[in-house]
């Protein structure tokens, strides 16, 4: 397994108040690693220090191959790339359809051949059970519909860490299940999925390493 993730004796910090310390963890290619803990303890200035949005206030980081502590702004993008983010909110472009959404981000991403651009998203969309509704605008799906192609997205440039932030949080109980298993077998490609979550129902269904955030650190549940 390779190491994605690793963090030794690292402080975070928010709006110069310390909000994380003595972070001591390691993340491998494959797991699935979910983020526990009460509103306010941590959890996504942890997620945001993985990509840059919260700098690294003191120890040593290294997220895929970049030192988090010497990173130049200019590199992030290239970071950021190798990432794919899972909002709770969903965050699409409202004013175009589901296959218009995933194409804008990969010319953003510096793709240019349209064909290649079209096959690629109805790839991904079909491995999100998605290819049927390509042309779909947002507001004709369902949250569970909507959360997919938010993951579908999160894919588009085969990242090697998914992170997910409460990916479940609006959903009724039984399309939270389906993400829950379509995020769970993307570790099966090698991919490191971090799942920030409340729901304590989801650690008995569906197997991964527990950190929980308390008190300003992160312990791993045994």
């Amino acid at each position: 397994m390779a190491e994605l993730i690793k963090y030794e004796g690292v402080e975070l910090r928010q709006a110069e108040q310390i909000v994380l310390r003595d972070i001591n963890l390691t993340i491998n290619s494959g797991e699935f690693v979910y983020l526990l803990g009460k509103v306010g303890s941590g959890k996504s200035t942890f997620m945001k220090s993985l990509y840059g949005e919260v700098p690294i206030a003191a120890g040593k980081a290294q997220v895929l191959d970049y030192d988090m502590t010497k990173i130049r702004r200019r590199k992030l993008p290239y970071l950021r790339r190798r990432i794919g983010i899972v909002f709770q909110d969903y965050q699409l472009l409202t004013d175009r359809s589901v296959e218009e959404n995933l194409t804008f981000v990969l010319r953003a991403t510096g793709w240019k051949n349209k064909r290649i651009m079209k096959d690629h998203v109805l790839e991904i969309l079909k491995q999100v059970g998605m290819d049927k509704k390509a042309y779909k605008m947002p507001y004709q799906l369902s949250g569970g519909e909507q959360q997919r192609v938010v993951i579908a997205r999160a894919l588009l440039n085969s990242p090697e860490i998914i992170l997910a932030d409460e990916p479940t949080g609006n959903l009724d109980p039984e399309t939270g299940t389906e993400i829950m298993e379509l995020l769970h077998s993307i570790r099966q490609a090698g991919i490191g999925v971090v799942l920030s979550t409340h729901n304590q129902l989801w650690p008995e269904r569906f197997a991964g390493r527990q950190l929980l955030f308390d008190g300003g650190q992160i312990s791993e549940s045994k």
